[in-house]
């Protein structure tokens, strides 16, 4: 999710989550973004992360993770969880999800307004701060 335009972008993990599967995933997934698109990562601090030095690595992407119970830290992303939530239970078995499937609600989510935008949805702010940085 980019901070800027709070555009989501939800990757499988058809694999399962320990750490060298979400690193290849995330570094297939995110390695085919602009380089401009993938400034940074961050991230709580769960064990599924433990390859993070190899994403940062391959993908010259720094990953930083918020501190212990500190959730605040990581506030859009916490509220962007609670929409994923609307359609994906909080148990659901992540595993079955396709890429496919998970592309469909980040469509959703990035075309609906936000408050937060001044009610413009992630993709409009996306297409607006993509077209400023192209000008200058």
């Amino acid at each position: 999710m980019d901070r800027q335009s709070r555009v989501t972008h939800v990757v499988a993990l058809p694999d399962g989550y320990r750490a060298e599967t979400v690193a290849d995933a995330l570094i297939a997934y995110l390695g085919r973004l602009p380089a401009h698109l993938r400034r940074s990562l961050t991230w709580d601090r769960g064990l599924e992360m433990a390859a993070h030095e190899r994403i940062t690595a391959v993908l010259d992407l720094p990953v930083y993770f918020c501190a212990p119970h500190h959730p605040w830290q990581r506030g859009t992303n916490e509220n962007t969880n609670g929409l994923l939530r609307q359609y994906l239970r909080k148990n659901a078995d992540l595993r079955t999800f396709s890429q496919e499937d998970l592309n469909s609600i980040a469509v959703r989510l990035n075309d609906r307004p936000r408050r937060v935008l001044d009610w413009d949805s992630p993709r409009q702010r996306e297409d607006q701060v993509l077209g400023s940085s192209a000008v200058g």
